[in-house]
Order: C-alpha cells, then sequence, then structure tokens
C-alpha cells in the first residue's frame, strides 16, 4: 500500500511505521516505511541539539539506523499499529535537549505479519506546560494531590513517603522507590520507598554498598538517551542483559520480574531516580503517564529541597572547622530550654591553649591549622552535630541523655585524642544537669570549669603564654 499520500496530507512532521510480529507475540524490526518532507528533513537536516546516526533517508530502514534503540518508542510502536490503540507522549529524552510531543495513529492495513502506525511529532525546545499537563482526569486528580500535599508538607520526608505510597498504588506496583544521588561522594541514599502488603522485595537498604554509585551510574547508559526505561515483559528484559548485564543479574537476584526507571532531573541535573518495580503490563503506559509528569515535579521539590539543605549547613556550620556554629548553638539551647523531655544536659567547654602565641609567632596560618586539628580532635569524640565553634578558640559540646559518667569518660578521651596532634591543648570544664531545661545553667558553671583549667595549664605551663612584642 502506498502511504505516501497519507503522510503528505500532514502539515507536521509525519512517517509511517512498520511493526513486525513474532510468532511468539514479540515483535521484531521496527521500520520507518517513508515520511513527509518535514519528516525528512528533521532526519538530513536535524533540529538544533538533535544528532542523528545518519542525516540520509532511506526508505524502509530500521529506524535504529537514524537513532540509538529506544524501548519506548519501540513499545509505543508496537502498541498503536498491532494492538490498535491511538498513543500521546510529550517528552524530553536524556539524549536530545529538546521536548517531543509525539502521536502514534493504528493504520488497519497489514501484510501477514507486518503491521502499521502512524507517527507525527512536533519539536520544542522549551517544556510547554499546557501539553504537559494534558492528561486523564484519574491522573490529573493523583498529581494534584501529589502537588497539595507538597505544598502543605511539614516534614519533607515524610511526606515524600506518602506520596511515594500513593504511586506506588496508582501503578498497582509491588514496591516504588526514590534514591538520591551524591556524585561528589559517589554515595547514594533512599529518600522514601513504599513496599506493597505481602512482597518478597527487600528494603532498598539491603543493596545499598561503597558500590552501589557505580550501578546507579550506569542507569543513564542502559536507558539509552530515552526519558526512562520501561521493562515489562521478557522481551524487553533482554535489552537490559545486553546493555547492563551488571545490573541485570542484579534485579533478577531480587526477583525484579518488571520495573519502570525514571531520572529525577531538574535544571540538567541528575538529583536521582524513582522507579515502581513489579507491576502488571497492561498498566505500563499507565505508570510511564504517570511519572513522566509526578518525576518532573518531584524533581524540582527535590531540587529545593536540597539546596535548601544546602544553605542550611552554610548558615549553620563553622566554615574553617566544619563544625556547628554559635548562631546553631544558640538555636539548640533555646530548644532545650523549650522542650518537655525529661533528659539529662551534659556540657563540655573546651578552649584552646596557646592559641594566640602560635599566631603570634607562627601566624595565622598556623594558627588556623591549630583550629581544624582541634575541631578534628572533637569529632573524633563527638557527633559533628554535637560541637559547636562558639568563639575564636572556644569550642563547646552539648550531649542529651548522657550521665556524669559518660561525660567524664567522653572528657578524658578528648584530652587523648588531642595528645596526638601536635601543639594542640585543651582547656576543659565540663558541668552536668538533671534536666534539659537548665541548659544553661550547666553552660556557665563548664565555662567557669573551662577557666579555671587553663588558669592552671598556664600556671603549669607559663611559656605557653602569648608573646608581648618588647618596644
Amino acid at each position: 500500500m502506498d502511504y505516501q499520500p497519507v503522510v503528505d496530507g500532514i502539515g507536521t512532521a509525519a512517517c509511517v511505521v512498520s511493526v513486525e510480529l513474532m510468532p511468539n507475540g514479540d515483535y521484531g524490526n521496527i521500520r520507518i516505511v517513508t515520511g513527509n518532507q518535514p519528516y525528512i528533513n528533521s532526519i538530513e537536516h536535524p533540529f538544533e541539539n538533535v544528532t542523528m546516526l545518519t542525516r540520509t533517508f532511506i526508505p524502509n530502514s530500521e529506524y535504529t539506523c537514524y537513532l540509538n534503540r529506544d524501548l519506548n518508542f519501540e513499545d509505543s510502536c508496537y502498541q498503536a499499529a498491532v494492538r490498535k490503540k491511538c498513543l500521546h507522549a510529550y517528552a524530553h529524552p536524556a539524549r536530545f535537549d529538546v521536548w517531543f510531543d509525539m502521536t502514534f495513529l493504528p493504520l488497519s492495513h497489514h501484510d501477514d505479519n507486518t503491521y502499521y502506525c502512524l507517527y507525527i511529532m512536533e519539536v520544542n525546545y522549551k517544556p510547554d506546560a499546557k501539553r504537559m499537563s494534558t492528561i486523564s482526569a484519574g491522573l490529573a486528580s493523583a498529581v494534584l494531590q501529589t502537588c497539595i500535599k507538597l505544598r502543605s508538607a511539614e516534614d519533607f520526608k515524610v511526606t515524600m513517603s506518602s506520596i511515594c505510597t500513593d504511586i506506588r498504588q496508582i501503578c498497582s506496583s509491588k514496591y516504588c522507590c526514590m534514591l538520591l544521588m551524591d556524585h561528589d561522594k559517589r554515595s547514594c541514599s533512599v529518600l522514601c520507598e513504599s513496599i506493597g502488603e505481602g512482597s518478597d522485595l527487600l528494603p532498598m537498604e539491603t543493596y545499598l554498598d561503597d558500590n552501589f554509585y557505580d550501578i546507579a551510574d550506569s542507569w543513564q547508559d542502559t536507558i539509552a538517551g530515552s526519558n526512562c526505561l520501561i521493562i515489562k515483559n521478557h522481551h524487553d528484559m533482554e535489552a537490559v542483559r545486553e546493555r547492563n548485564p551488571r545490573w541485570y543479574r542484579s534485579i533478577q537476584e531480587a526477583g525484579v520480574e518488571s520495573i519502570v526507571l525514571f531520572p529525577l532531573e531538574f535544571k540538567n541535573e541528575l538529583l536521582g531516580y524513582i522507579w515502581a518495580i513489579n507491576f502488571a503490563a497492561d498498566t505500563a503506559e499507565n505508570i510511564k503517564e504517570t511519572l513522566e509528569l509526578t518525576a518532573f515535579i518531584l524533581a524540582s521539590e527535590i531540587y529545593g529541597y536540597q539546596l535548601m539543605d544546602r544553605l542550611h549547613v552554610l548558615s549553620s556550620k563553622d566554615m574553617l572547622t566544619g563544625v556547628m556554629n554559635r548562631n546553631e548553638m544558640n538555636n539548640f539551647v533555646d530548644s532545650l530550654v523549650k522542650s518537655r523531655a525529661e533528659k539529662s544536659v551534659g556540657v563540655l567547654f573546651a578552649d584552646l591553649n596557646g592559641l594566640k602565641r602560635v599566631n603570634d609567632s607562627d601566624g595565622h596560618i598556623a594558627g588556623d591549622t591549630l583550629l581544624k586539628n582541634a575541631a578534628a580532635a572533637l569529632r573524633e569524640v563527638f557527633a559533628t552535630h554535637e560541637v559547636f565553634r562558639a568563639g575564636g578558640d572556644e569550642f563547646v559540646v552539648i550531649l542529651t541523655d548522657v550521665t556524669e559518667h559518660e561525660l567524664a569518660q567522653k572528657e578524658q578521651q578528648l584530652r587523648d585524642a588531642a595528645a596526638h596532634y601536635e601543639e594542640l591543648a585543651f582547656a576543659i570544664g565540663t558541668a552536668h544537669e538533671s534536666s534539659i531545661r537548665d541548659v544553661r545553667k550547666a553552660l556557665h558553671i563548664a565555662d567557669e570549669r573551662m577557666y579555671a583549667d587553663k588558669r592552671h595549664y598556664y600556671e603549669l605551663h607559663p611559656e605557653k603564654k602569648r608573646i608581648v612584642a618588647l618596644p
């Protein structure tokens, strides 16, 4: 059948695609039968930011002559040509910095084991909000519910866990997870996950080890330039085995039969992934439609959350030593004073002996090194969030739910740790109160005891006092 008049009658880029149906029900070769002039131009004179494998259009060639293999494109062609479904997608493939508005329409004619569909596309250089929001009423309701939850969230992680469960249920999946990636530390962390009742799938933490980042980092190549990866049957799983045998073995061992994997990207930054596992094959298109939009929204929220977290770190940490700053200490003290918890509090003041002498004799660089070493010694004994730089050479440690004996042990551990650093000597004072609401009293007492310890130190080591230049 001559399809040229069909595509020539369409104003935007259009082509006819043939799908070979195999005896076992899988599809074989997918070919571009013919195209109108705008479609041929998209190959021979591609859009900006679009790279083709070849720039010569040859009718009835396999589509992989022009583009890398794309399982989503193949499945859409199969659904339209063989299963006679009308499909629409608006997507941003990772391999191109453009948005594709795509329509797949079934054609009734077929030749033995070859079926046909019409593929129509339009390219946008920026996302079109109206097209992204053209979704079914049920999906629109689910996405709106997600947005409302995010806007009214008091605890971001709790809210994201709730949304993760919503997505799993929408997808009729056994498991859903959002995984974050730290590219600087080459590590991964679970933001949230939801496991269906009766599922024998294990929590993601089971698999997170020092090598898991490398697996997650390989997913971009496995997605192969598409906007997501959908594996719904053995035929699709073979593509994973070919592209990523290490991950293929891993998911086979974990009991994964089907998976949809979406990158969480915002402002061209890969934040992590969201995926759903073990769903009914006939729900794949609904899952893809759900995650295409929700992944975009969730990535924006995660980016904002991480940005605020980074800003909080900058505002709460002392940049020289890496411990908490005085402002964060004041906020923590205020929260303890207002607390209703029945816990004890222990305070340790640690002031550097001889810092002024080091600054005067060796310069501020040597003084900064001494401060960094002091912070390092403190972190050997205490958690970073427990240590505060209260002033120039003064550090404060605040511990809750601690005994006097434990506090004394920590003091000795700090003195032992300091002995491993050159020129590092602390004047230390501690105090313990049975109620955390008396933290300010403990701070005052520990401060006085620290100064008493400092006087004693200089009585024993008068040479460590500040050097005063003679006139």
